[in-house]
């Protein structure tokens, strides 16, 4: 059998760094794409080939598909708040463009595009799954618009005959989150008694190491041009903090904030960011409008055409209660 080198984008990032450990355990040569000066704590010990390069280079792009067998495609410019929304773009759309079209001329044998559950659509007050409608008119904000795109770009080159599968990861936590993500900051402020109230909304939390490994069971058995939800469990926003609070030994807020009361803090945040520090804002716009519907998902198919198998949340939780009070971004005690 052929050796199997697998290039896997965002290498250094959340899921990306789970993903080539998943690869490097079941004995894949893993070849990272990572930019110039990117963190690579996430990547510590890990045995793979760093190779530095930007997405929107397509020579880069180029040389770093050259002799790869597998394509994992997680890199993504994540932020629910950007001043200028162009760079977001040509990452996460112009980049995607670019890998596929290098993938398609070195012959990959499989690509795997990480999407996310954002592109997908959701009945009003029901589950979404793969096939729910949905219009980019839809999208809230330029990164769930930009990732839409991309996935139309992944869909089309499919069609076209790039083996692509695709995987729409939910939320993913624990550890090696170090930015942290949107997802992880709500844990980090949480830990850190900067959350004294919550809105009333819910999504889907995902183990990050199984949703790895749907990634990889993406590629061995996913059907090409086929899309596939990487779920865990559906929680309201409020059941989570109270997870939190029972794993971690604190008091969850009780506070419930009214939207219109969220909205202003939002608008004046950002206000604030815009005209002053140049940073994200505590809340923005964006996460109070998708606050606004509950991002809850099914993940029927995967589990039934990849024996994906999500394992219980807490235990995610609870290692990246462990992360983040171990680097020391989250008070350690209760």
């Amino acid at each position: 059998m052929a050796s199997r080198v697998a290039l896997v984008t965002g290498a250094n990032g959340f899921v990306g760094a789970h993903v080539a450990r998943a690869l490097v355990s079941e004995g894949a040569t893993v070849r990272a794409l990572v930019r110039e000066n990117a963190d690579l704590r996430a990547l510590e010990g890990l045995e793979c080939e760093l190779v530095r390069g930007d997405l929107r280079d397509r020579e880069a792009v180029k040389r770093a598909v050259r002799g790869c067998t597998e394509v994992y495609h997680v890199a993504a410019d994540y932020r629910l708040w950007v001043i200028d929304p162009a760079p977001m773009y040509a990452t996460n759309v112009e980049g995607t463009k670019n890998l596929l079209d290098a993938s398609a001329r070195a012959g990959v044998r499989r690509f795997i595009h990480t999407s996310t559950v954002g592109t997908l659509g959701i009945p009003n007050g029901g589950i979404g799954c793969e096939t729910t409608p949905v219009t980019l008119a839809e999208m809230v904000g330029p990164y769930k618009r930009s990732k839409f795109i991309a996935e139309q770009e992944a869909l089309k080159a499919a069609r076209e005959g790039v083996p692509v599968v695709i995987v729409n990861p939910s939320t993913p936590v624990g550890p090696l989150d170090y930015k942290p993500t949107p997802t992880g900051r709500i844990i980090v402020d949480f830990l850190n008694r900067r959350m004294p109230a919550y809105v009333d909304t819910g999504l889907n939390l995902v183990d990050v190491e199984d949703c790895a490994r749907g990634h990889l069971l993406a590629a061995e058995r996913g059907r090409v041009g086929e899309k596939y939800i990487l779920g865990g469990e559906n929680l309201t926003l409020a059941e989570v903090l109270s997870r939190l609070a029972r794993l971690s030994g604190l008091r969850p807020p009780r506070v419930r904030l009214p939207y219109a009361v969220a909205w202003g803090f939002a608008l004046g945040a950002e206000a604030v960011s815009r005209t002053i520090t140049q940073r994200p804002p505590r809340a923005s716009l964006t996460e109070v409008r998708m606050a606004r519907k509950r991002m809850f998902f099914d993940s029927a198919k995967a589990r039934t055409e990849l024996g994906y198998n999500p394992g219980a949340v807490d235990d995610a939780l609870v290692r990246a209660i462990r992360f983040f009070r171990d680097i020391g971004v989250a008070r350690s005690a209760a």
